[in-house]
């Protein structure tokens, strides 16, 4: 075995490269991820209007225009909610800082850092401090609106660009590649498409069974808004592993603020430990997992790198962009050990199915049909 130092070194600037260059042109590459992804789950929608006879910027256009009428009807009605919640903010806020100063103070008391520590000064001095800096917050928030409306446009013309001109890019990527290997790189491009695709759409329908569960516990608890922490607790599950624990704080903390008994917010936390244990084992696996075929230790990876490079956006668009890597890994005899690492092949099913809560539900599942056949 022979280490090439050239080749190597070759490897390392290219890495270094690719990092500098996703995080220097962020502000381009992320609405364009986010567009083409988009792209692929309306693909089929424009395909079926173009089958009607419509042309493809017409096809585009009704494509869009139902994504829109989706997401306008959702914001509509979850927007009573949105308000209510935004009245008692205010007061929410005085409970969290009436909160956070007994805590400063059994601290205090326990610990000794300040002397004379007075509950009402301290009050005072965090609502002061709230004040002073609600000036720097607003214009935060403005800042960060406008970027996001800025993005959100950019990624609504992006897929509407790449929906109209979907034939002529896979035609002009497709001459790169020698005419014996055309055909080759054509099922590549679909494969990578149907990947993108397949993980979206598994993503709205888990999207849809988590949040229709989680509004219904939170319904039977006596949460106010329960569709609204419901899907938005669904919504965040698109980040994985730490959408969900953000997704269930939010709901926790409002039963905490809400209630005077500890039950309620315990109530929750329950209901959502025994929904994650569920998604985790039975509906991500059957619904997203077949979908991506990404391991578990790539899609930690995924998730720390896009945090990284692109932040949030980052954590949502690399674990499918991971699954398309490695589908375009898989064509090329050098890469084929990348796809290796990335992909879930070499974990053999046998390890699966000694996981206890497989061998519990496969115990129970036979205990059921046994009875049945009894019976």
């Amino acid at each position: 075995m022979h280490l090439h130092l050239q080749k190597t070194f070759y490897a390392i600037a290219i890495i270094f490269a690719l990092f500098a260059f996703l995080i220097f042109a962020k502000t381009i590459l992320i609405p364009l991820g986010l567009a083409l992804l988009i792209s692929f789950i309306l693909f089929p929608v424009a395909k079926k209007f173009e089958s009607w006879g419509m042309n493809e910027i017409i096809a585009a256009s009704l494509s869009m225009l139902s994504l829109t009428i989706i997401f306008a009807g959702l914001i509509f009605f979850f927007s009573t909610q949105i308000m209510q919640l935004t009245d008692e903010f205010t007061a929410f806020r005085g409970k969290i800082m009436e909160l956070l100063t007994d805590v400063i103070l059994f601290i205090n008391k326990n610990v000794s850092f300040a002397q004379d520590l007075n509950r009402e000064d301290l009050l005072s001095q965090m609502q002061e401090w709230l004040k002073n800096s609600s000036g720097t917050l607003v214009g935060k928030t403005f800042n960060n609106t406008t970027t996001f409306l800025t993005q959100l446009l950019a990624t609504v013309v992006y897929t509407f660009l790449i929906l109209i001109y979907r034939n002529g890019l896979t035609k002009a990527i497709v001459r790169f590649y020698p005419e014996e290997k055309r055909g080759q790189t054509r099922k590549m491009l679909k494969r990578v498409q149907e990947v993108g695709q397949k993980y979206l759409s598994g993503m709205l329908i888990l999207i849809v069974i988590l949040g229709i569960a989680n509004s219904i516990g939170l319904w039977i608890i006596g949460i106010d808004s329960p569709f609204l922490f419901g899907f938005m607790a669904a919504v965040l599950s698109i980040i994985p592993y730490v959408g969900t624990t953000i997704g269930a704080s939010i709901p926790v903390l409002y039963a905490f603020m809400s209630h005077d008994s500890l039950w309620v917010p315990f109530s929750v936390a329950i209901l959502f430990w025994s929904i994650q244990v569920i998604e985790s084992n039975f509906l991500n696996p059957k619904i997203v997992g077949s979908s991506i075929q990404v391991n578990a230790l790539a899609a930690i990876l995924s998730l720390i790198i896009g945090a990284s490079v692109w932040g949030i956006a980052g954590m949502i668009l690399f674990l499918p962009f991971a699954a398309m890597l490695k589908v375009v890994c898989d064509q090329y005899e050098e890469l084929q050990p990348i796809a290796m690492l990335i992909g879930s092949e070499n974990y053999s099913s046998e390890s699966t199915g000694n996981r206890p809560i497989v061998k519990w539900v496969k115990k129970l599942k036979d205990r059921i049909t046994k009875k049945i056949k009894d019976s």
